[in-house]
């Protein structure tokens, strides 16, 4: 039964997390260029409130390949629908911990930490960044904040994934 959750808890980590750090990391330059886009058939690009940088102009063809609006769209589905898939990652993680018997090992406390500092970030800046951008509320600045909240969310998986792959002190073998 341990290798059955194991072997989900690493797989859903795959599928589920997979996703979203790479849609969450494509998603700052494709914004910067979407904003970077004149509006269709404008000739120049759309302002912000402010007037100091431009906004995400909605797209005719949601659909095209060539639409950095569409593809701004299509990363943040992504990222929000593979964040509630998320959830799977430490349930199984915690079954499967406790069938192995290191739910108080510190590899595993700091992984739990980092993880759910992970879901934080998600939640709490990246998805709303996120949010205001494909709304059209966002600007070039809002971007760059976006990328930093992306990485700091990615560096904590990989340090997480480091850590389930290490285990350093654990004595089941690694």
């Amino acid at each position: 039964m341990t290798k059955f959750l194991l072997a989900v808890h690493v797989l859903a980590a795959i599928v589920a997390v997979g996703p979203v750090t790479v849609a969450a990391s494509m998603f700052p330059p494709v914004a910067r260029r979407v904003l970077a886009a004149p509006p269709a058939g404008s000739g120049t690009a759309a302002l912000a409130d402010d007037d100091t940088e431009p906004v995400i102009p909605a797209s005719d063809d949601p659909g095209a390949a060539d639409d950095p609006a569409g593809t701004l769209r299509l990363l943040y589905r992504i990222c929000r629908v593979y964040a509630v898939v998320g959830v799977v990652v430490p349930v199984f993680g915690f079954a499967t911990a406790s069938r192995m018997g290191v739910l108080g090992d510190a590899w595993l406390i700091t992984s739990i930490a980092l993880t759910a500092l992970a879901a934080v970030v998600l939640a709490a800046l990246v998805l709303p960044a996120q949010t205001t951008l494909v709304e059209g509320d966002g600007t070039v600045r809002h971007t760059a904040r976006l990328a930093m909240y992306t990485g700091v969310f990615n560096l904590q998986w990989a340090t997480v994934t480091v850590l389930m792959i290490v285990r350093p002190g654990s004595t089941t073998g690694a």
